[in-house]
């Protein structure tokens, strides 16, 4: 077949193979192994992936977090009281969650593909609807730890499993933008949730009363968007049958171009699990470092979740006013997420704006630090959410990027996000009953791993500068010749670390 098949007479063979999702592609055949593809064609790919998955994802991050986070809003409107959370209680509510959220990240990366993620993906958002949905009709504390329990083993390999299933569609100088095009919902649920919320806590009827209409309907939403998600999501490039045949084969070559030789796999679904790819994952410095600035960055934007309607409300505010006044800055952290995500592929850089975004919201926590300013504390609220929000899309795109081939991949992104969620067990006790009404001890913790991450973000920038320089000047090539090409993944002298 010729070189140019794809820059010419494309037409003809589109008319007639457009949309037969049986015909199977011979890949081998389409390309040669570094052609290039045609740049209006690749772009009509990307197109049709952020037509056809983004928003799909979008929905499911939306639902994740608000299914997550609801229990703050809950307990502004009497969970608290009814099911007798005195002293540290609530806080062990939250943390909890979090234990099986953590034991399943790395796992449920590595059966993603196994299961084919269009099916995987809405089968977690089935799971914990269901969850949420049986959180309404809890009547003690056991009832909600059972709860909170099976919710973080339902959610828990939501995250990994969402970058790592947009890492086998988009080229790495895409990826950021889609992550931030489904992780805005983070702020936008805290926006919407909090609205929702308002209403729902109004109902009274059958002996409920106000918070488990809460867990009760949006539970019902979850399921309902879950089993709709499950027919419209494809599991692999090569099996999307929005596609025509052109664009199959088009979409898989572009990701072998992109690999830059570490992976010699034609497709993602040739590719094999090996417990050598789990060792380069561990041991790469990329994986170490951003996972403990995941940690540093993770640990604000939890406690923001889940304690803003309880810091608000230290403001003098009713519990109604408290879930109003938790949208407008949660809003702000939806544009900053999208414009931040948008200008870091634009720069193809992640470290920037990880750094750009800390430093804003430092300023934000300072100001919520200041005694007796209730306006300074709301308007710190507004530049911590900007500034937080943005940044793990930022470095989690950033390790993604980093990573290859794919269960290298896999297992990184898993250990990060396992490794960051860790620090919800600090989040969860940053703000304490005792310390109110001015959280001083908790707005200090978050500063201080704001700065640490300034810290992460600064000593990464510098080590793949360096790397990078070296695989320049030819410093890794012995590599070529004294050991397998197959197996050096990200440690081929052609790869390249993204800043």
């Amino acid at each position: 077949m010729a070189d140019n098949l794809f820059s010419q007479g494309i037409g003809i063979r589109e008319k007639n193979e457009k949309d037969d999702s049986d015909d199977k592609p011979d890949f081998e055949e389409a390309y040669t192994e570094d052609q290039a593809l045609d740049p209006a064609l690749n772009q009509r790919i990307t197109y049709r992936f952020d037509r056809h998955i983004v928003p799909w994802l979008f929905g499911i991050w939306l639902l994740a977090f608000i299914d997550r986070s609801n229990i703050g809003n809950a307990r502004i409107d009497g969970l608290a009281t009814d099911l007798k959370l005195d002293g540290n209680k609530f806080n062990i509510a939250l943390t909890i969650f979090y234990i099986p959220y953590i034991l399943i990240d790395v796992p449920s990366n590595w059966v993603l593909k196994y299961f084919g993620a269009g099916y995987y993906l809405p089968g977690l958002l089935i799971g914990w609807g269901i969850v949420g949905l049986c959180t309404g009709f809890v009547k003690n504390y056991t009832g909600l730890l059972v709860c909170r329990f099976f919710l973080g083993l339902c959610e828990g390999g939501l995250l990994g499993g969402m970058i790592l299933y947009l890492s086998m569609f988009y080229q790495r100088r895409e990826l950021l933008f889609r992550i931030g095009m489904f992780y805005c919902a983070a702020p936008l649920s805290g926006a919407f949730g909090g609205l929702l919320a308002t209403g729902l806590a109004q109902i009274n009827h059958g002996g409920y009363d106000r918070w488990p209409w809460i867990f009760i309907v949006e539970g019902i939403i979850t399921i309902a968007y879950g089993l709709v998600t499950i027919f419209f999501l494809p599991a692999t490039p090569s099996k999307a049958e929005f596609l025509s045949v052109v664009e199959r084969e088009a979409a898989v070559h572009r990701m072998g171009l992109d690999a830059h030789g570490a992976s010699q796999a034609s497709k993602v679904e040739s590719e094999k699990f090996s417990w050598h790819w789990v060792r380069m994952a561990i041991l790469n410095v990329n994986t170490i470092v951003l996972s403990l600035n995941f940690f540093a960055i993770i640990t604000p934007i939890y406690s923001f979740s889940l304690f803003l309607p309880t810091i608000i409300s230290a403001l003098g505010y009713s519990s109604v006013k408290a879930q109003l006044f938790t949208v407008p800055p949660n809003m702000a952290g939806f544009v900053a997420v999208i414009l931040c995500t948008f200008l870091s592929d634009k720069i193809n850089g992640r470290g920037p704006i990880v750094i750009g975004c800390c430093s804003v919201a430092i300023i934000g926590y300072i100001m919520l630090i200041v005694k007796n300013r209730p306006l300074v504390h709301y308007g710190g609220t507004f530049l911590v959410a900007v500034g937080v929000f943005p940044s793990p899309p930022a470095v989690m795109g950033w390790l993604a990027n980093n990573l290859a081939p794919h269960y290298v991949r896999a297992t990184g992104t898993g250990l990060q996000i396992a490794i960051a969620n860790c620090s919800a067990f600090i989040a969860t006790f940053t703000y304490l009953k005792k310390d109110a009404p001015d959280y001083t001890t908790g707005h200090a913790i978050n500063l201080g791993m704001l700065v640490f991450s300034l810290i992460l973000s600064t000593t990464n920038i510098l080590y793949c500068k360096w790397e990078n320089r070296q695989r320049l000047r030819g410093q890794r090539d012995y590599r070529l010749s004294e050991e397998d090409e197959g197996l050096l993944g990200y440690r081929h002298p052609s790869f390249r670390y993204t800043i």
